[in-house]
């Protein structure tokens, strides 16, 4: 098979301005192994471009994820500083006071740098799940540990209907169904009872968690699991919504929400697939 110079030469600058990030296409509609050549590097070229592209992405994230870092952080640091510099001149009282205002800006920075590095993780898709048959009433109880002192606090119950077995990572689903019962209770009025339940219909199996609260409005559904959104609860930074779906969705799940109003509670309901 006979391939003309030109041909040659016409390829090879094209692979030159493609490599310069400019638009290539050598493809055509002959037969022979130069047109199958063409069509290879016309293959090769594209891979290459979405594989830059994926690690711009990447960057992006990256640095997008640093900037959150460093503005949630920002308060409460400048809160520790302040708070450390007054304490050199404050009374016994006060700088009880004051160190117990510190310890809560401590525990609010774990908690949202623990949030952000697990959002990294299942934004990144590095993360195993690993599904197995496990009780819900195990998930609840675990979960409910990390947020009694929360509840005593606000003098709330919560309450599991009925159990279920549903296929689910333990230590993940624990972790999704923490940060709704973390919000329903700052969502839900003192002296009251957040109900818990679970079932299965023919498409999958769920686990529901309802506050006493007002309800949900439409502007506020919208938002609802955008990251730091919802940044001015006392209790958190606006990421464990987000971070609860991003858990699901994961698992090939999603968190379906029931906005209630007049009177009656907004129900978040976990779905886990069949």
């Amino acid at each position: 098979m006979w391939i003309k110079k030109e041909e040659i030469l016409e390829l090879s600058k094209g692979i030159r301005r493609a490599i310069d990030g400019q638009e290539f296409d050598p493809r055509d509609n002959r037969e022979g192994p130069f047109s199958v050549l063409k069509n290879d590097i016309y293959t090769l070229v594209h891979l290459e471009e979405e594989q830059r592209s994926a690690a711009v992405e990447e960057k992006e994230r990256l640095a997008q994820y640093l900037s959150d870092i460093s503005h949630q952080l920002k308060t409460p640091v400048t809160s520790l500083i302040l708070m450390t510099e007054l304490m050199e001149k404050a009374s016994d009282d006060r700088k009880k006071e004051f160190l117990l205002c510190m310890k809560r800006e401590v525990r609010h920075m774990k908690w949202l740098t623990e949030a952000l590095l697990k959002m990294a993780k299942l934004d990144s898709s590095v993360v195993s799940f690993h599904r197995e048959e496990n009780d819900v009433r195990t998930l609840f109880e675990e979960a409910l540990n990390s947020v009694e002192v929360m509840l005593d606090i606000r003098d709330q119950t919560v309450v599991l209907k009925q159990d279920l077995q549903l296929p689910c990572d333990r230590r993940w689903t624990v972790e999704a169904l923490l940060n709704l019962l973390k919000n329903a209770s700052e969502c839900s009025k003192k002296n009251s009872e957040i109900v818990v339940d679970c079932g299965e219909n023919p498409i999958y199996r769920f686990i529901s968690v309802t506050d006493t609260g007002e309800g949900l409005s439409r502007e506020r559904l919208a938002v609802l699991f955008r990251r730091f959104e919802n940044s001015q609860k006392e209790n958190g930074y606006g990421i464990g919504l987000p971070l609860a779906r991003s858990i699901m969705r994961a698992q090939n799940g999603d968190i379906e929400v029931l906005p209630g109003g007049k009177g009656v509670g907004a129900t978040f309901i976990m779905k886990f697939y069949k």
